[in-house]
């Protein structure tokens, strides 16, 4: 009994001392990525065109992951995970250093309305569309429309939890918001001198700056399409953008209780829905409670910039770890229908948003 016993002590220690350098081993390689890819995103052109770290860092991540990944997998696999999951769900809920509630001030009624009505016609028509149109797969369809309709990658990448999705899933929605919010940089501009003619809206950059912040994608992407008009119009789209991205909170709430709810309906059998166990996302709770304190409790200007700066390192470790568990084959499945399917969704953004913009601006005038 005591030579099992002894054994049986034995084991566990073992493990451990395996699972912890594979863990290591995995949040070094992310945080590697991560590095070169904030290091990266310094670069003026780079900024000018509004590439983010966060995208750099999914970019590095698929080439990492596709040339010579595998032969580490078994010893990073743990760590990259971690990344992907753990750090990723810290990096939302310290995002919330960025916003507060006083933002919603500086837009007004209307700029909040003009977000939100974006938001939910961005991702009703992506959830009808997507799988009937499109004829994608639901979860893809859901991040696709979170990415188009809330935030970009960030949106992407927080929603991923609440389904559960698949790492190819989710690096074709945050391709997507990289090829048309990075579309949007260019054309905004002109999209503004065009209205100088036609005036559908405003023709002011108070006007151009919240048609900016609640249609385009990412926020770096919002900061390089209004800068190229004035700096005032910058400042409007960046609180605009704010704005809508604090949305992200209750969006996931919702998503949770519909996910849940379709969940139980597949499992009866029935295509109805029914009772459900509702899978809680947590972090979100602690998004808007970070908001709340920063909004609240008058935090050191220094605090909160190293704050935001460890965050950004937290959501490229996220991405990257994302891209090094996903294989150009399973991107290349997918196809051309995402791409497509986005595109209707850009397009929506511009025509729709503007619609948006200027009923409710002239409702408010």
């Amino acid at each position: 009994m005591s030579t099992s016993t002894l054994a049986g002590a034995t084991r566990p220690s073992k493990s451990n001392t395996k699972i912890q350098p594979s863990l290591l081993a995995g949040l070094t390689l992310s945080a590697l990525i991560a590095a070169a890819a904030i290091y990266a995103a310094r670069n003026p052109w780079l900024q000018a065109h509004g590439f983010s770290a966060l995208t750099l860092a999914i970019v590095l991540g698929m080439l990492v992951g596709n040339l010579g990944y595998q032969r580490m997998a078994p010893s990073c696999a743990p760590g990259v995970n971690f990344s992907k999951q753990n750090l990723l769900r810290l990096g939302i809920i310290l995002y919330g250093f960025r916003l507060t509630f006083q933002d919603i001030g500086h837009v007004g009624l209307s700029g909040v309305l003009i977000d939100a009505l974006v938001l939910c016609s961005t991702f009703g028509m992506a959830l009808l569309l997507g799988t009937r149109l499109f004829k994608l797969d639901r979860d893809t369809a859901i991040l696709i429309g979170a990415g188009s309709s809330i935030c970009g990658a960030a949106a992407v990448m927080a929603t991923e939890p609440v389904l559960r999705a698949q790492p190819a899933q989710v690096t074709v929605a945050v391709a997507t918001v990289v090829v048309f919010g990075s579309l949007a940089i260019f054309l905004y501009p002109l999209l503004y001198q065009l209205n100088l003619h036609w005036h559908f809206l405003a023709a002011s950059p108070l006007a151009y700056g919240i048609y900016t912040g609640s249609t385009v994608h990412e926020v770096a992407q919002v900061v390089a399409a209004a800068r190229a008009i004035s700096p005032d119009a910058a400042n409007t789209a960046v609180i605009t953008k704010m704005v809508r991205v604090m949305m992200l909170a209750p969006f996931l709430m919702l998503l949770s209780a519909y996910v849940a709810n379709r969940d139980t309906a597949k499992a009866n059998g029935t295509g109805k829905p029914g009772k459900t166990r509702l899978a809680i996302p947590w972090f979100a709770f602690g998004f808007v409670a970070v908001v709340a304190l920063n909004s609240f409790a008058h935090l050191p200007t220094t605090l909160v910039a190293h704050v935001n700066d460890a965050d950004n390192i937290l959501l490229a470790m996220a991405m990257a770890a994302l891209g090094i568990s996903t294989h150009f084959s399973s991107i290349r499945v997918a196809g051309v229908k995402p791409l497509l399917f986005a595109a209707m969704l850009f397009g929506w953004l511009i025509v729709g948003g503007a619609m948006i913009n200027a009923l409710v601006l002239r409702v408010f005038a």
